[in-house]
């Protein structure tokens, strides 16, 4: 069956050419997910579709108010029996990793909780009790760009969406470490070489090439992930 993923949004239209664009279409188009887009404001009780209105003790902007996100939740879950993963897009939520990826991509249904404004009340999230996710430590504009990047890194690890020439094995982050060197053609260009032992034609030591280049990039760019990877290779051994 399907992933399903719902998206509870202010802006629906911001989805569209996403969602109609190069991996997550080629999911859906394959029927291995479906994407779901659902307006808040659809569930607006006064004449104005308000959603938002100013928080209380005073404070700039406005805040996303209760009843309509609880009604879009409710309404979003009553479409498919399968239990949902809540995910509410924040910045003070947990950073967005790899692992995490590989875990949603697991489940059978997302429901994604997209802000705008100064935020949530926070009884939507006492309420609720959805997982928060950040994809980063910085703020943007809404959660709709958090959805998309979320989306998008979980859709690529459904089985089924990638080919095997683009599968996800050797990517960055899927081992703990960062992905080696690409090169195409031409073989040289403005002086620069392709590495010889990439023309070699022997697989055994291409691969010894690119594992150690992973670990020197790693190494090098990231080594906050070169400890952690070092330190579980280490635990791995002594087991």
């Amino acid at each position: 069956m399907s992933l399903r993923i719902d998206i509870l949004t202010l802006f629906p239209e911001m989805f569209g050419s996403f969602l109609g664009t190069s991996i997550p279409k080629r999911a859906a188009e394959k029927g291995l997910v479906a994407y779901h887009l659902t307006s808040y404001r659809d569930f607006a009780t006064d004449a104005h579709k308000s959603v938002d209105d100013k928080p209380f003790g005073g404070g700039p902007g406005m805040v996303m108010m209760c009843q309509t996100v609880f009604d879009a939740v409710a309404h979003a879950e009553k479409q498919d029996p399968r239990p949902t993963r809540r995910i509410l897009l924040s910045p003070q939520g947990q950073r967005l990793e790899q692992s995490l990826v590989a875990e949603l991509a697991t489940t059978e249904r997302l429901l994604l909780i997209s802000g705008r404004y100064e935020g949530f009340d926070e009884r939507i999230i006492d309420g609720l009790k959805p997982l928060e996710v950040s994809i980063g430590d910085y703020v943007l504009s809404g959660g709709e760009l958090a959805a998309m990047v979320l989306i998008d890194a979980v859709v690529r690890l459904i089985p089924g969406v990638l080919g095997a020439a683009d599968g996800p094995a050797d990517e960055s982050f899927a081992d703990g470490l960062l992905e080696y060197p690409q090169y195409t053609q031409p073989r040289e260009f403005a002086g620069m070489q392709v590495p010889d032992v990439l023309l070699s034609g022997n697989h055994k030591k291409i691969a010894e090439w690119r594992l150690e280049q992973r670990k020197l990039r790693t190494q090098q760019r990231r080594p906050d992930l070169w400890q952690a990877w070092v330190a579980k290779q280490s635990q791995e051994s002594n087991q």
